[in-house]
């Protein structure tokens, strides 16, 4: 048996152990009722959202066709993580392969590098909104809309490439513990017992580009939105500029916070105890609350989903 100074340096390791909550048994039940509960609300509000933006004419716009893909986004998101912490926590075994776990982190960063330049490009779209309304449609058209999502995909697959590549490399000397309910780049690094200072290196260029550099263009977006915004002689009119970036405004928050905390600091002072509760809320707390924001604030989600449910029940009904 292999104990845990022996290294896997010619032999990957078959699985890790999550360790997830397991030094608090009592609290699994009540969290895996949360999560399984989170993890619904998610899939239907999410689906929802890509549903009226695809079938609804009206939500043929920028801004839905961003936010179509935001949301699927999270759906991706969800079920890259949260199945696995279900069984888990359904079950006496905590484990995860080891190529269950490369998968898993790699489509994490993967979907989390996406979704910052997602981000940036619907704050670009609110600026052109609203401060250059009469050219709107001139620069906001359908081509430039898709060229966006392609490069913020594109540019996601990379960033989890060169992780993944340089992640797989780290040998583990036999730890195969991690206290985390998923597999993270910094978790990862955190366990390895060799020298980890390129990775912690790249892992922090990395970080400021895609996550501190989208942040840098959503605040200068926003700046020139609140300077238009407070041009505008009516309060009916400034209400209703703010109204169509509060929503928007709400989601970076909830996601810029969480990934600042985790990502800002280097893995080698990672703190695995506080890093896992703040995982677990940007994977499915983020992803469950965001329909809800965008449709509780818009009215033009609000009646494009009371169109659909009407339709569906006409069909169940005939």
């Amino acid at each position: 048996m292999r104990t845990d100074n022996q290294s896997f340096l010619g032999d990957l390791p078959r699985d890790f152990i999550l360790l997830g909550i397991s030094g608090k048994p009592w609290l699994e039940f009540p969290l895996f009722v949360v999560l399984l509960v989170s993890y619904v609300l998610a899939m239907l509000g999410n689906i929802a959202i890509i549903l009226v933006s695809r079938l609804d004419p009206q939500l043929h716009t920028p801004m839905y066709i961003f936010l179509s893909h935001l949301s699927f986004l999270d759906l991706c998101y969800t079920t890259t993580t949260v199945p696995q912490m279900l069984v888990n926590m359904g079950s006496s075994r905590k484990t995860i392969s080891y190529g269950g776990c490369t998968v898993q982190y790699a489509v994490f960063h993967w979907l989390g590098c996406t979704e910052c330049i997602v981000l940036a490009a619907m704050a670009l779209d609110r600026y052109v909104a609203i401060c250059e309304p009469l050219r709107y449609a001139l620069i906001m058209h359908r081509p430039l809309c898709q060229q966006l999502v392609a490069v913020a995909w594109i540019s996601g697959f990379g960033n989890s490439l060169v992780q993944v590549v340089l992640t797989v490399q780290l040998p583990f000397c036999g730890r195969q513990v991690l206290n985390n309910f998923f597999c993270e780049v910094p978790a990862m690094i955190k366990l390895s017992c060799a020298d980890t200072a390129v990775n912690d290196a790249t892992l922090a260029v990395l970080v400021a580009f895609f996550v501190l550099v989208p942040l840098a263009l959503i605040l200068l977006s926003y700046s020139f939105i609140a300077r238009a915004v407070f041009r505008i002689q009516t309060s009916k009119g400034r209400h209703k500029a703010l109204g169509t970036c509060s929503s928007h405004l709400v989601v970076v928050s909830l996601f810029y916070l969480p990934a600042i905390y985790m990502y800002l600091q280097p893995p080698s002072s990672y703190s695995q105890e506080q890093g896992k509760f703040i995982s677990l809320f940007y994977s499915i707390i983020t992803p469950t609350l965001n329909p809800f924001i965008y449709t509780l604030r818009n009215k033009d989600v609000k009646a494009a989903l009371r169109n659909l449910l009407a339709r569906m029940w006409r069909l169940c009904r005939r």
